[in-house]
């Protein structure tokens, strides 16, 4: 009996050369150690010891028999650390508060009981027999950065899912709820202020319109401080208020505030002049502005000790890493860490004007995260789409593991998800990961932009035999998986993106192998793939509550009910199909400026990169020659709106025909019939349509500009855009 003692001892904690092994049966001797405050940290704990080597530990206050996990708080410690080691049967996590003591247990699970948190409703473990643990284990970690945010509802939604993930459960954290970003509007309302005095906003071109604070008034100043005074008071367990900008360029250029413009190198000048006086009122408090657009460049004005400089890259080009492409970026980086140690860095990485579009910034996450690091930014938003957009999963947790360790590997991160989260279907979806990052690589003069569009990958990385290429991907993947439900679905979640590419290749009708119609038996349809893609799209978007196309609110419902109009508009028998445009206005810049856009057979989408003509700042009067005199019984053509890029539906459209373009048949004009307001919906597309019962073959479409932004508008004053669609002649 004694010999077989000693025998099992050994198998049950033994070692080899670099790790000591402790058997299912020897670690259930162990207890968690751990104060009264700790306890729900031990039962985390607890919860995994159980799901993955099958026993669940005593937790006590006090070692009974030396063989326990010890959870620990260094209050002492002025850094925030994380610390796992191991000597003489005991496992020692502690770190330097509780937040930290909670990521610190779960660096444990990841690490020693392979465990990943991969969404919030799935994690991924398997049962283990013993527990291996590095026979010299000494982990001590530092967090470079010590706020990190993905915006991602993952996150938002789940704060104990944030909490493995170790980020923020909100996008703001301390920030008062009021007053988060673009706040000047909400301190100085133009609805109370604008009539009585213009003098508080911004002067532009000799007009005072409210884009903008005057930021050298001091009424306007008098005004902020209260509103800022009534919010700490109103929420008295936050410390962070915005005094920033609204979302747009046009800053005062008054004779004072451009004074300060001159003599301090540039527009944020006033900015920080106005944010330093403010926050003077304010000392145990933060507040918060924007290095943003024409703020972004620093000045030789010193931010406040608790002025928090927000730094924006929207203008960055997401194919290629900041350092590499973004060199003005780059350098006010460099020149805001000159001024002050306080800056937050606002990240962006998704589409916002198609969320599920295929978006290959892939290899620029990890370098930007890092270029941020080295210049000690303690603070990273990373603005993801919030809503669900291309590998969502996937994109949340490798920018979560990123910004808790930037020294990670990007591949080795998309191996450790894909692998377990895509099963057998994994290695194709790495594939479509890392052929659609070098292929975007290739080509150094594509922009990749955070408003884009897909048909802008066209003729790149999503040209015809790419997109071909992609899909027989993800029928790999599919069949790879298909018996077993929840792989599947995941796998027809990954191809979304892909699928709504291929859809709006469909709509543009540009490739043979992505047809738009066919003809059967002499009849115009649409091909049966369109069919099953566009319902395959409407079934995977409304099985996995995915609702939003954009940052503009349009619905997914709202895709998918233009589509299938445009399905039924592109069947329809136009005569003008293919016929010549001649255009008596000037188009500018969209679909290359090239009239024949408006009878090619393509068809827009929501975005004005997709087969939209575009006028900014005149009417679009245009012709098209039927080629001969036709019977013409209706008229139509569809306009896009999206007013947050000053897009908006002409007032009116007027349709008229000839047969010898001197003589034309006119006809009542149309009217808008979803006027502008403040409350009109952001992104939308509005079909104009005349009956005509009339002979002709000279077909003319006249629409009216709506002109300059009105003042309610951030683009006060500014020109506003027309984009027309296909014109149908029926």
């Amino acid at each position: 009996m004694r010999k077989l003692f000693f025998f099992l001892i050994f198998f049950t904690i033994s070692c080899t050369n670099n790790e000591i092994i402790i058997s299912k049966g020897e670690f259930s001797n162990f207890s968690i150690i751990s104060n009264e405050n700790n306890f729900d940290i031990a039962d985390s704990l607890n919860v995994y010891l159980n799901k993955t080597i099958g026993v669940k530990l005593n937790v006590s206050n006090q070692i009974i028999n030396n063989k326990a996990i010890v959870l620990s708080i260094d209050a002492d410690s002025k850094d925030d650390f994380i610390s796992i080691s191991f000597k003489d049967s005991l496992v020692n996590i502690s770190a330097n508060n509780k937040k930290l003591l909670f990521f610190a247990t779960y660096e444990f699970i990841e690490k020693y009981l392979n465990v990943r948190w991969l969404s919030s409703n799935y994690t991924f473990y398997k049962k283990i027999n013993s527990l291996k643990i590095p026979k010299s284990l000494n982990f001590l970690y530092k967090p470079p950065v010590k706020t990190r945010t993905v915006h991602s509802r993952l996150f938002y939604n789940d704060s104990i899912f944030a909490d493995k993930s170790k980020v923020t459960t909100s996008a703001f954290p301390n920030y008062i709820p009021e007053a988060r970003v673009h706040t000047f509007h909400r301190f100085v309302p133009e609805e109370i202020y604008y009539e009585s005095n213009p003098e508080f906003y911004a002067l532009r071109n000799g007009k005072r319109l409210p884009t903008q604070l005057c930021l050298t008034n001091n009424e306007v100043y008098n005004i902020v401080v209260d509103k800022v005074s009534d919010l700490f008071e109103k929420y008295p367990g936050y410390d962070v208020v915005s005094v920033s900008q609204d979302d747009n360029t046009s800053y005062c250029k008054c004779d004072k505030c451009e004074k300060l413009h001159n003599d301090f190198g540039g527009p944020a000048a006033s900015m920080i002049s106005f944010v330093n006086k403010i926050a003077d009122n304010f000392k145990d408090k933060t507040i918060s502005t924007l290095a943003y657009q024409y703020t972004r460049k620093p000045t030789t004005i010193i931010p406040k000790d608790n002025v928090l400089i927000t730094l924006c890259s929207i203008e960055c080009n997401r194919r290629i890493p900041i350092s590499e492409g973004c060199v003005d970026f780059y350098e006010d980086l460099k020149g805001w860490s000159k001024l002050t140690n306080n800056i937050r860095i606002w990240d962006y990485t998704t589409q916002f004007t198609n969320f599920l579009a295929p978006f290959p910034n892939w290899n620029t996450i990890k370098p930007n995260i890092n270029l941020f690091v080295e210049n000690n930014a303690k603070w990273i938003f990373q603005q993801h789409s919030k809503n669900p957009s291309e590998l969502f999963e996937l994109r949340s947790y490798i920018m979560a593991k990123l910004l808790w360790n930037p020294d990670l590997s990007f591949n080795d991160l998309l191996d450790d998800f894909c692998n377990h989260y895509y099963g057998n279907a994994s290695r194709y979806i790495k594939e479509y990961v890392i052929d659609i990052s070098e292929e975007i690589s290739k080509d150094t003069n594509f922009f990749l932009f955070l408003y884009g569009d897909p048909s802008q990958g066209f003729k790149s990385f999503l040209r015809p035999e790419k997109l071909v290429y992609y899909n027989e991907l993800f029928d790999k993947a599919y069949n790879e998986v298909k018996e077993d439900k929840r792989h599947s679905n995941r796998v027809e979640k990954a191809r979304l993106s892909i699928d709504y590419a291929s859809l709006e290749a469909h709509r543009k009708n540009f490739s043979e192998n992505f047809p738009l119609t066919v003809f059967d038996n002499g009849t115009k349809v649409i091909p049966q793939i369109v069919l099953n893609r566009i319902k395959r799209f409407k079934n995977v978007t409304k099985n996995n509550n995915i609702d939003l196309m954009n940052e503009m609110g349009f619905t997914v419902d709202e895709y998918v009910y233009y589509y299938e109009k445009a399905l039924k508009l592109a069947v329809k028998d136009n005569s003008a199909k293919s016929k010549e445009v001649t255009l008596l206005t000037k188009p500018t810049k969209y679909a290359n400026e090239d009239p024949q856009v408006l009878t090619d057979g393509a068809l827009g989408g929501s975005s004005f990169y997709s087969n939209w003509l575009g006028f900014v700042g005149n009417d679009m009067d245009a012709i098209i020659d039927l080629g001969e005199e036709k019977m013409i019984k209706n008229i139509s053509t569809s306009f896009l709106q999206v007013t947050n890029h000053v897009v908006f539906f002409p007032p009116n459209v007027e349709f008229l025909i000839s047969n010898d373009k001197i003589d034309w048949i006119t006809f009542n004009p149309i009217i808008n019939k979803k006027p502008l307001s403040k409350k009109s919906k952001v992104n939308d597309i509005q079909t104009f349509s005349q009956p005509v019962n009339k002979l002709g073959r000279f077909v003319r479409v006249k629409a009216n500009n709506y002109g300059p932004a009105p003042y309610w508008h951030f683009a006060a004053d500014n020109p506003s855009w027309i984009f027309a669609d296909e014109v149908i002649v029926e």
